[in-house]
């Protein structure tokens, strides 16, 4: 069954311990993110884990191979079930940090959600939908567990014969914001297109009733899955 994760928009270890009571044992996985472990480092992932959950460290990696390699090598002993690097870092960057990464599982940025087709081609590079399956294919080839794609891109993964985990950030409930970002499916579309993990922050972190809305996301995913069986 896809799962959710809920993305931990804070700056304040105050307001994860109360989101992390407040949910309890209806999320079981959380993102830490570069705002919240910029803030208080690991203390932010050893927070979320003494819950119990499961954590995402989402620093994006992006550098020459050796300093990749070593910061995922880093990720791996805080125990967090998975970090995320950018898979245009190239091959050989690809290559050395999944050496690194130990039991940890490496998860491959695409192309970010609050990018447009408009954006890529403003940049030189091509379209989302023809991008990001082939550097999927680089990413899988070069020993990455997961690739991290808006659903949009979601289904075209979903059939390729070394099938990676997809995670799809950028995930709106029906009539919720999109706020910053550009491409967005509510959470039935991602796990109808394939999804195993949606990313969601926002309309969790920010509504009147956390755990309800949290709820709410997991029922829509677990309906969107006996669809898709």
């Amino acid at each position: 069954m896809a799962e959710l994760i809920v993305a931990l928009d804070y700056n304040d270890l105050g307001d994860v311990r109360s989101l992390l009571k407040t949910l309890g044992k209806s999320v079981g996985f959380y993102k830490v993110g570069l705002r919240l472990f910029t803030a208080h480092h690991k203390a932010a992932v050893e927070e979320v884990a003494a819950s119990g959950a499961k954590v995402f460290l989402d620093l994006k990696f992006h550098d020459i191979p050796q300093t990749v390699a070593l910061a995922v090598e880093e990720s791996a002993r805080l125990g967090v079930y998975s970090c995320s690097l950018h898979l245009t870092g190239g091959k050989e960057m690809l290559k050395q940090a999944a050496k690194a990464k130990g039991r940890m599982k490496l998860w491959g940025i695409s192309v970010l959600t609050s990018l447009s087709a408009e954006d890529l081609a403003a940049a030189g590079m091509f379209r989302p939908d023809t991008l990001v399956p082939e550097l999927a294919r680089i990413g899988v080839a070069s020993g990455i567990d997961g690739v991290v794609c808006s659903g949009e891109e979601a289904e075209s993964l979903a059939a390729q014969t070394l099938r990676p985990q997809i995670i799809v950030p950028g995930v709106r409930p029906a009539g919720e914001s999109a706020h910053d970002q550009k491409r967005v499916v509510t959470p039935g579309e991602a796990v109808a297109r394939g999804a195993d993990f949606i990313v969601v922050g926002r309309p969790v972190t920010g509504a009147k009733d956390p755990k309800a809305a949290a709820e709410s996301i997991q029922e829509e995913i677990l309906s969107a899955k006996r669809i898709r069986r």
